[in-house]
């Protein structure tokens, strides 16, 4: 990772507070996936719902709104990761019912975690915040991937802005984020995902729906 990135990744998630997590599900999720990003909240969860193993790991938290609102196991134990110690603190309050652990990491770096270790691992809303094209921000595959189990799930969920519908009020919003360093996704094609997916896990699956792609594959 460039020094350029790392100041963007540091910059980027800075935004993420107290005060902006209390209003983070209603603009993220009544608003921005219902009017800009055009995809259902509740494929998202069923995304979740199919992929969620005992032993789970997510990268780039948010608020733990879909591991609190999808299907889980009997003594489920999740891992979250993020660079923001506000959206780790959140996350893990909300989700205090289940066994929770805390680690903060940089999804551009090897996480500091066992290797081949979780069953399933999570990374939804992330790549677009990543900086770099889809090429160089793949690496987070290979971050994750190397703590998932061989047979294990990879999955999560990316607003592209390249081979997909981006409706005219999701062009200047996102335009708009991009330029403010919010988000990374300006060079992001549905193409380069797919090949970034395919260079890695021979069995995978992409589903669109408006200018989010949701993908699901078997780590190797």
């Amino acid at each position: 990772m460039t020094a350029s990135h790392s100041d963007q990744v540091i910059a980027g998630q800075a935004m993420y507070n107290p005060s902006t997590l209390r209003l983070y599900d209603f603009a993220a999720f009544q608003l921005n996936c219902r009017f800009l990003f055009r995809v259902p909240v509740s494929e998202v969860v069923g995304l979740f719902d199919r992929n969620v193993s005992a032993k789970h790991l997510d990268l780039g938290v948010g608020t733990g709104y879909f591991l609190d609102h999808c299907r889980t196991h009997p003594g489920q134990a999740i891992t979250l990761a993020d660079l923001n110690e506000h959206s780790l603190n959140h996350a893990a309050a909300r989700l205090a019912r289940f066994d929770v652990t805390t680690v903060q990491a940089n999804a551009l770096e090897p996480l500091p975690l066992p290797g081949r270790e979780f069953g399933s691992a999570s990374m939804n809303f992330l790549l677009h915040c990543v900086p770099g094209d889809m090429r160089e921000k793949a690496v987070v595959f290979d971050n994750v991937a190397a703590c998932v189990k061989p047979g294990g799930r990879l999955f999560g969920a990316t607003v592209l802005t390249g081979g997909v519908p981006v409706n005219p009020l999701a062009k200047v919003m996102l335009g708009a984020w991009n330029k403010r360093g919010i988000m990374h996704n300006g060079a992001d094609s549905l193409d380069d995902l797919r090949d970034a997916l395919a260079a890695r896990f021979p069995r995978h699956k992409l589903t669109v729906r408006g200018c989010t792609a949701l993908f699901e594959a078997e780590v190797p």
